[in-house]
């Protein structure tokens, strides 16, 4: 098994995440703002923290916990959700999800890209499925659908820039999920969402490389 790093690990499903991937024998790298208790009990898995998507320092902060420790599987998880309606339209709640939600995958990536993601390595970014234009019958929700759309482009992009690395890359929508993101609303628990996440980092290769999956399986629209 490999080295597998999840950012957004000390809840929700960055939590579950970390959980199935040790419990499987993957060397796990959690990355997060703040650790959690749940998360420093988890046997053998080595937690990075002060990882923040809002801070200009973030990048460097990973890089200096990693170590030069290479990664197999990058699973960039940490995500933020607010609700705008055009009535109420909070243009610094709708920034802050855009630095946190597209432009901070795009940055650990980045920084990720160089040293650490070696040829064979794979790179999921958790999206959702409200980030698809195609999918979208309901409208509101402007900063998570705009950043989500975003983090989509930026995916497909990196697909195209790492392949030549032999890098695949792609994003996976976790399913409406009972989280404290979305205040215990949902249809599925995190540990569900997990499992079809990591299945779809076994099936990513650089033949599907920059594919939108539900984590059931099913390829969902740009």
């Amino acid at each position: 098994m490999g080295t597998a790093l999840v950012t957004g690990a000390n809840r929700g499903i960055g939590l579950e995440l970390c959980r199935q991937l040790s419990a499987r024998g993957e060397a796990v790298v959690a990355v997060c703002r703040t650790t959690s208790a749940e998360l420093d009990s988890i046997e053998d898995v080595r937690v990075i923290s002060g990882v923040d998507l809002l801070s200009a320092d973030a990048e460097q902060v990973l890089i200096d916990g990693l170590d030069g420790k290479p990664i197999d599987l990058a699973i960039l998880n940490a995500g933020i959700l607010r609700n705008e309606t055009l009535e109420r339209l909070d243009v610094e709640s709708i920034r802050a999800q855009f630095e946190v939600n597209a432009l901070g995958p795009l940055r650990l990536a980045s920084a990720l890209a160089p040293a650490h993601l070696k040829t064979g390595a794979k790179l999921m970014i958790v999206t959702s499925r409200m980030g698809s234009i195609e999918d979208n019958t309901s409208g509101g929700r402007y900063g998570y659908r705009m950043s989500k759309a975003a983090v989509n482009m930026a995916t497909r992009s990196l697909a195209h820039d790492l392949g030549p690395r032999g890098v695949a890359a792609a994003v996976v929508h976790p399913g409406f999920v009972r989280t404290e993101m979305t205040g215990g609303h949902g249809f599925i628990d995190p540990s569900e969402a997990a499992s079809g996440i990591i299945s779809r980092c076994d099936e990513l290769h650089i033949g599907n490389s920059g594919s939108f999956w539900h984590q059931n399986g099913e390829a969902l629209p740009w």
